[in-house]
């Protein structure tokens, strides 16, 4: 069945933004208790940061995933590069049940070291579907690379 390009974008928003509000019913209600008293590093963002920042970069995943779906030629690469999309996804809103649902610092940080990897593969096969795709996931990577520092560094210092 050959889905329509605007039902491909509706199944990616709901997608992306379902993994959002999936790690986000997780992390709202431990920002003013829990995650307030834990020792952070100096370059730890003000919270109110951290909602813009995953906003845009939420929205930037679902136009790049759309930019690749879309692509009929190599239709192997775009299916494992939307396998690859999910993982990522999936692996998105288990970090926030980790760390702010379960407190489970140390593992989270092992997690969102997995999900770096993910997302690292899924912008290289991006690259290879579409290139404007690919350069839309490296704020992502970058994104993400910043958080692994700030929960090694959070788990490190509230052992």
């Amino acid at each position: 069945m050959k889905i329509p390009n605007w039902g491909k974008a509706i199944i990616i928003a709901a997608g992306t933004f379902g993994a959002g509000a999936l790690g986000s019913a997780f992390t709202f209600s431990q920002i003013p208790g829990w995650y307030a008293t834990l020792n952070k590093t100096v370059i730890s963002p003000p919270n109110w940061v951290f909602g813009p920042v995953w906003t845009l970069l939420y929205i930037m995943m679902g136009v790049a995933a759309f930019l690749v779906w879309r692509e009929t030629k190599e239709k192997q690469i775009v299916k494992e590069a939307m396998q690859l999309n999910a993982t990522q996804l999936i692996l998105n809103a288990l970090w926030s049940i980790l760390f702010f649902g379960g407190h489970l610092l140390g593992i989270a940080y092992l997690e969102i070291i997995a999900l770096l990897v993910v997302i690292i593969l899924t912008t290289r096969w991006y690259f290879k579907i579409n290139k404007v795709a690919g350069y839309m996931m490296l704020p992502y990577i970058v994104w993400v690379a910043f958080a692994s520092f700030l929960n090694l560094f959070t788990w490190l210092a509230n052992r």
